[in-house]
């Protein structure tokens, strides 16, 4: 299955999901609320991420909000750098749904 963006791209979906963000925080959210978080890329729009996501899982998602983080400034031997920014989907699956990453 092939998902094309709105800028034309055409990508597999485990090329639109990079990882999932697995942190105390996530975790908690999928326990309690359902929601998972995950690093996905930057060109993609919700719809892709959804179609990626069901397809990668086979679930349910019934919302999504996204983020575009910016990268953080981090001291080098040789100065100032600074890392890339990242596109972040917070996913939500219907009830009777579950993604186990073990």
């Amino acid at each position: 299955m092939t998902i094309e963006t709105e800028s034309g791209l055409k990508l597999e979906p485990y090329q639109v999901v990079f990882k999932p963000l697995v942190t105390e925080k996530n975790t908690h959210f999928a326990e309690k609320s359902n929601v998972y978080a995950f690093k996905v890329h930057p060109q993609c729009s919700k719809t892709d991420i959804k179609k990626a996501v069901e397809a990668l899982w086979d679930v349910k998602v019934t919302k999504i909000r996204t983020q575009n983080r910016k990268g953080k400034p981090r001291r080098t031997k040789t100065g100032y750098t600074q890392t890339q920014n990242w596109k972040k989907a917070i996913v939500e699956l219907s009830e009777e749904d579950r993604i186990n990453f073990i």
